[in-house]
């Protein structure tokens, strides 16, 4: 271990003088991954922040600005950004990034979605027919998509592939022993009845073992009414929940409105990188997404 700690921090002084590449992220989580595996030969900006839907951002000048110099454009994929990035890829007038290119590199296209549904019909509300994309709440897609950003890094730097391959393979060995860890911590929410106020909890819920009886949106995308949360309300009555989740950039006052009275608690994870001042990297995300829920249940 010793030695491959020296060999990493060798490859790492010895290149850090060398031109880094310019990677735009379209979300934080994928920010904080490049960072991970480039460290210093790369210079890293995120498309978003934690406060805002990744479904609805509007593409800037500055924002564009970003795109036009970057080498490398590292995004969800899905359809998660559809109303937004084929614009800013348009508008940045840098055909690197370009779907088909190496520099266009989509998380999604690297694990198994959960939830396709094969239909684009939007009277169904804000629907991906290839799959949910919110597939960095389970911590083991991010080996995935490591395993296959390092590589799309080497091709873009091919004088410091060593030190991307190196970085991935410390970065696996630390994300699996933390995965093994969290799940351990984890056990006692297994089959926990909760209720999302959006479908970005699917991954999470799937490795850990929750039970997602309702959504709070009558349709994805669409915000819940006083008559739609009345409904659930009713609902929930013979099928009980104890907690209801959402993302830091979704509303409080749904959940807070059904869980007061419900009797649950409503829980604000921090979703990504950001989301909560205890969530500073990919690492301590997780760590403070299952102490608020653990916390919650107590």
């Amino acid at each position: 271990m010793f030695i491959r700690f020296i060999f990493l921090t060798l490859l790492l002084t010895a290149n850090a003088a060398q031109a880094a590449l310019n990677v735009l992220a379209c979300e934080p989580e994928w920010a904080s991954l490049a960072q991970e595996l480039a460290g210093d030969l790369a210079r890293i900006t995120s498309a978003t922040t934690a406060r805002q839907d990744p479904h609805h951002i509007e593409a800037r000048p500055s924002l564009i600005a970003r795109a036009r110099n970057a080498d490398l454009l590292v995004c969800t994929g899905a359809e998660l950004e559809i109303g937004w990035l084929p614009l800013l890829q348009r508008e940045s007038g840098n055909a690197r990034i370009h779907p088909g290119q190496p520099g266009y590199f989509e998380a999604a296209a690297q694990v198994r979605l959960l939830e396709k549904t094969g239909s684009a019909d939007r009277a169904q509300g804000d629907v991906h027919p290839g799959g949910n994309p919110h597939l960095q709440a389970d911590p083991r897609n991010l080996l995935k998509v490591a395993n296959a950003l390092a590589p799309r890094l080497a091709q873009l730097d091919p004088a410091n592939a060593a030190v991307y391959a190196a970085r991935n393979q410390d970065f696996q060995k630390r994300m699996a022993a933390a995965i093994a860890r969290w799940e351990k911590d984890a056990a006692g929410l297994r089959g926990v009845p909760v209720v999302v106020h959006h479908k970005s909890w699917s991954y999470l819920a799937d490795w850990l073992g929750l039970k997602v009886v309702a959504d709070l949106e009558p349709k994805p995308g669409i915000e819940p009414s006083v008559s739609s949360l009345s409904s659930l309300l009713q609902r929930l009555k013979a099928q009980p929940a104890r907690l209801i989740l959402r993302t830091a950039y979704q509303s409080p006052k749904p959940s807070e409105w059904l869980a007061k009275r419900a009797g649950m608690a409503a829980v604000e994870l921090p979703y990504t990188v950001g989301g909560s001042v205890a969530a500073q990297d990919l690492f301590s995300l997780f760590d403070d997404t299952l102490a608020k829920l653990r916390g919650a249940l107590k």
